[in-house]
């Protein structure tokens, strides 16, 4: 999508079509709605006012009303994007609201599209307090960006329901005010495309993402936006004694790919890093196909298990992001990728492995294999020098039970990370809920023959329990743990968002590495 900002008037901008959002200010739970137009237009407000007067349309989030040929405009359609309350408005209201527009005009044949620049000053502030222009011009590209991919990549013939052209119109400002605008947007264009990128990863079949596939193209990515990148495979889980990440690959005809991606910063004239600045580790769990190994899983849904890669595309898509942003902290993504497979030398419930860090595990269950890749990869992470670690992975269907589909389930040893992440996630718009990983609950990874056993001693908290086990790797590093599974992939479409892979984690990444820049 050629996306493009403008500092113009709405009214007078030709094209097929021009969304504008509308928030409900009535004050009261039993109100009935009052709608309101974020724009300070008055031809666009007219043009709408007698529909709006009529009550029919109620601002909901993801509501919209469409209008043809409306009076004073030069554009063929106005469409208004309802974006909920306003009281309490958030950024992420504006990014769904964006998404829902591309949506929306997608069906309907039209391939370029404009999106009035939501004026939130045009509201008292007894209804909706000011946001910042920047982050308001950041989410609503980003919206708009990653609601505009569907997923037919491998069908036939596939129709073409592109939005080919957006256009951002903001009106004209004070100097000051268009270099934010103008900054965001581009911050915006930057995240959505590590996104899109992130989910492109997740669509691809395990017959073409494999994980020497999967190698290449975090290699391709890194060079085109200058990272340093390694991509290792057997011989280096044999040097460096990956025994756990090595045991769930050897199954497999295909070989493992461990991916080193590192971002070191520039720095000015006089700038320098101390010798406690941090180092910030991503690992991320790639397991390009999950069969559940000798445990096999049941076969409904088992095509879905390509996207058991989701948290290290994750990674890799924040990498990116990473490098063209540029924060002031140096940062080392850390890629553990192989398939599960139930082949004859696969390894076996009741085989006891050899982590890097020297622990001993008890396998109780092949299907549990996430946990041990990203065990060795966290303590990689530390032998690189990483003081902080996050790590993502579709780890446990336990999670997906505790939290449903709307909140990824995170764990943290320490609190001044978690806070930071907690802080990112307001800006990034992604839901998580924190779980507990305290001590009261290490007696469920207890084994009797090795040093813990990598499923817990029964079915309860099996998220926690997962958890539990990953956090013997990091020690005392300050730590947060995102278990995605239940939000990695949408199995319906949204107002702002087609169903598929949905690129979870990305952006809330990206913003707790930002949190750290000097």
């Amino acid at each position: 999508m050629d996306t493009k900002l403008l500092f113009q008037d709405a009214a007078s901008f030709q094209t097929p079509m021009l969304a504008v959002f509308a928030v409900d200010i009535a004050v009261g739970k039993d109100a009935e709605p009052v709608v309101a137009l974020l724009t300070t237009s008055d031809a666009v407000a007219g043009a709408a006012a007698k529909v709006l007067a009529s009550g029919e349309f109620k601002a909901a989030a993801g509501e919209t009303l469409l209008l043809h040929a409306p009076n004073g405009l030069k554009t063929e359609r106005l469409l208004v994007v309802g974006l909920g309350k306003a009281k309490g408005l958030s950024v992420d209201e504006v990014r769904k609201g964006a998404g829902t527009a591309v949506r929306a005009a997608k069906p309907l044949g039209v391939r370029e599209l404009a999106i009035a620049f939501p004026e939130d000053h045009a509201l008292d502030d007894e209804h909706l307090e000011t946001l910042p222009c920047m982050l308001l011009s950041r989410v609503l590209v980003e919206g708009a960006e990653v609601a505009e991919l569907d997923w037919d990549t491998y069908r036939s013939e596939r129709k073409d329901r592109s939005v080919r052209a957006l256009s951002v119109i903001a009106k004209e400002a004070e100097k000051s005010t268009r270099a934010e605008i103008q900054e965001g947007f581009d911050a915006g264009l930057i995240v959505a495309a590590a996104q899109n990128f992130t989910r492109t990863l997740v669509n691809e079949p395990g017959n073409v993402l494999t994980p020497t596939e999967l190698g290449k193209r975090a290699a391709a990515m890194c060079a085109e936006v200058g990272l340093k990148c390694e991509v290792h495979s057997t011989a280096k889980l044999q040097e460096l004694k990956m025994g756990a990440f090595a045991a769930v690959a050897q199954g497999s005809e295909q070989p493992p790919a461990l991916i080193v991606m590192t971002y070191e910063p520039k720095l000015g004239k006089g700038e320098s890093f101390g010798a406690d600045s941090p180092v910030l580790g991503l690992v991320g769990k790639g397991i390009t196909f999950d069969t559940g190994g000798i445990s096999i899983k049941p076969g409904d849904g088992m095509e879905k298990m390509k996207y058991d890669m989701a948290g290290a595309a994750a990674m890799i898509g924040a990498m990116r992001a990473i490098a063209q942003l540029k924060p002031k902290v140096k940062v080392i993504g850390i890629v553990c990728s192989a398939e599960n497979m139930p082949d004859g030398k696969a390894y076996r419930p009741g085989d006891v492995v050899t982590a890097m860090s020297g622990k001993t595990i008890e396998v109780i269950n092949t299907d549990a294999e996430g946990r041990l890749v990203l065990a060795d990869g966290l303590h990689y992470a530390k032998t690189l020098g990483c003081t902080h670690l996050i790590d993502a992975a579709t780890l446990t269907g336990a999670c997906v039970v505790a939290l449903g589909i709307v909140n990824v389930g995170l764990f943290s040893n320490d609190e001044a990370t978690w806070q930071k992440f907690t802080d990112a996630a307001k800006i990034s718009g992604e839901k998580f809920w924190r779980l507990p990983c305290t001590d009261d609950y290490k007696d469920q990874i207890k084994s009797h023959i090795a040093d813990m056993r990598n499923t817990g001693a029964n079915r309860w908290g099996g998220a926690i329990s997962a958890a539990m086990f990953l956090k013997e790797f990091v020690g005392e590093t300050p730590w947060v743990h995102l278990d995605i599974a239940g939000c990695a992939w949408n199995d319906e479409n949204k107002p702002w968002l087609a169903n598929g892979p949905s690129g979870i984690a990305v952006r809330s990444i990206l913003e707790w590495v930002r949190a750290y820049a000097a």
